[in-house]
């Protein structure tokens, strides 16, 4: 039997300041909104641009950056895995979402290199 691989690497730019979340045992994990673009020819050959914008969750230790460096408009590139995220609206409805669970950040330059 073949083993599955759930695996996601983005490189994107942080849509907002990240919330930073401390627990009671000391722990703490980062939640931030990550921007991706592409650019694409559409059925007519013109340039078009999409933003898909990426739930990402972090938890505090190896292979992380320092959260309190990072900022919105700050350029990472996250590799992690999808995880669904069951939920239910305020009017009963159940619902699914998908967030990506980091498990390395790396901060990129300007220039978009590590």
């Amino acid at each position: 039997m073949e083993n599955s691989v759930n695996r996601v690497e983005l490189r994107g730019n942080v849509g907002f300041d990240p919330k930073i979340i401390d627990l009671e045992d000391g722990g703490s994990f980062m939640k931030l909104s990550l921007a991706t673009n592409e650019t694409f020819k559409n059925r007519k050959g013109e340039l078009q641009e999409e933003t898909v914008w990426h739930n990402v969750i972090a938890w505090c230790g190896r292979n992380m950056p320092d959260f309190s460096q990072i900022r919105k408009g700050s350029r990472l590139f996250v590799v992690g895995r999808i995880k669904p995220v069951q939920y239910q609206t305020k009017s009963g409805t159940e619902r699914q979402t998908y967030e990506i669970v980091a498990i390395n950040i790396k901060q990129l330059d300007n220039e978009g290199k590590e």
